[in-house]
């Protein structure tokens, strides 16, 4: 006996259909796995979790992994083409408090992926997917069948078996609330306002150069932060999908700052309810009352915002990251490892969770290892990195809104 398993078919069905778990999917068809998506939208559209995102190495390394080469060439073609590496720190008035500069890994890579846009990646991510991702599919719970099989059960009746279940739906998971209770993700008190702002010419008049090319930190003495980052696409997106992919669809956007205007939920002045009800224009609104003093820049620029392309958010983190019982559902992303958006390492985590897996289950499809042991060497590996990841996270989100108690669910 050599120790080796007996290869087998694995239908591996993913919930959510996220940056996670559509990473997932693409990596496994690519490997010629059996991959269903099932996601509680009704279609592909723009879901209120922010516009740009940082892709560190370690992220770009993951999706070049799952990608398949011409969906990668589409994430090059539009990736942010801004590079500036690193970030300003200003008062609300744009006297300069720090301006650090960190050494660029990927400086020499005229290809290189820093940020992109998050819309524009899910449209990536699920190209060439069709037939595999079915929308409208709000999962309710799960159950394992005798013969070592998990079946999906959806809320319009329908039902779903295979050999694995990963929980990629997020934060709110549905299945973590079924299998890990317990686990629910803690809320640090800051509370985040998320709003996307045409980079028209009139906007970047006489702002600093900073401001244009990488991310900005703007520290409120009053504790209101505001941050801006810039989102400057290599290519239009609808211009690279039709030099690369002709007859894919893909969401037109223009260049813009994403904004993060973020407080502790004491200085809120309202509960909950109120903040979480209002629309994006009453959210502007708030900002614009919050940032009544600040330099006529950036009350400028806060003007100029997409007010329908505005909501809020309670930050959560799940502090201490704790492994599922290994088996045939596993988690990814979000769902075990909620983290608050400081430090940029969210998506970054998801992807490379992907990769990962994805690594395990086609070693359980051929042969070299049980599903079992794969489920905890996936787990062994994201445990290291995730909580890397959470506590970088941590660290910044403390330093950026100056408290020291946001772990505290009483703070």
């Amino acid at each position: 006996m050599d120790g080796r398993e007996t290869p087998r078919d694995l239908r591996v069905l993913v919930i959510g259909g996220g940056i996670g778990g559509l990473c997932l999917a693409q990596g496994l068809r690519r490997a010629g796995v059996d991959v269903r998506v099932y996601e509680r939208d009704a279609a592909v559209h723009r879901r209120t979790q922010g516009y740009r995102l940082h892709i560190s190495p370690e992220g770009e390394q993951a999706l070049r992994e799952c990608l398949p080469p011409e969906a990668a060439a589409l994430l090059t073609a539009t990736a942010n083409s801004r590079y500036g590496y690193g970030m300003a720190v200003y008062d609300e008035h744009l006297t300069e408090q720090w301006s650090p500069r960190f050494t660029d890994p990927r400086a020499a890579d005229p290809d290189k992926v820093d940020a992109v846009d998050r819309v524009t990646l899910r449209y990536v991510l699920l190209a060439g997917l069709d037939g595999v991702v079915s929308f409208g599919k709000q999962f309710t719970g799960y159950e394992l069948t005798p013969d070592g099989e998990v079946t999906a059960h959806f809320a319009d009746g329908t039902s779903a078996t295979g050999s694995v279940l990963v929980a990629a739906d997020g934060v709110n998971s549905t299945v973590r609330a079924q299998c890990r209770p317990a686990d629910r993700p803690r809320d640090l008190g800051i509370r985040t306002l998320f709003g996307r702002i045409p980079m028209a010419d009139a906007v970047r008049d006489g702002l600093p150069e900073t401001l244009q090319d990488r991310f900005t930190w703007i520290m409120g003495t009053d504790g209101h932060k505001l941050g801006l980052m810039p989102m400057v696409f290599r290519t239009p997106p609808e211009e690279a999908v039709a030099r690369l992919w002709p007859g894919l669809v893909i969401e037109e956007s223009e260049d813009y700052f994403m904004s993060v205007f973020s407080m502790h939920r004491s200085l809120l002045g309202m509960a909950d309810e109120e903040l979480f009800a209002m629309d994006g224009a009453r959210l502007w609104e708030l900002v614009r009352e919050r940032t009544a003093r600040w330099d006529p820049h950036l009350r400028r620029i806060l003007a100029a915002a997409s007010t329908d392309a505005t909501f809020a958010v309670a930050v959560r983190a799940t502090r201490p990251i704790e492994p599922w019982e290994p088996g045939p559902v596993i988690p990814l992303g979000d769902a075990v490892h909620a983290m608050p958006p400081s430090g940029g390492v969210g998506a970054n985590t998801a992807v490379r969770d992907a990769a990962v897996l994805c690594r395990a289950l086609v070693a359980v499809e051929r042969g070299a290892v049980s599903l079992e042991a794969a489920a905890a060497s996936y787990q062994g590996e994201m445990l290291k990195y995730a909580t890397e990841a959470l506590n970088t996270s941590l660290e910044v989100a403390r330093w950026s809104l100056g408290r020291n108690d946001l772990d505290d669910l009483d703070g």
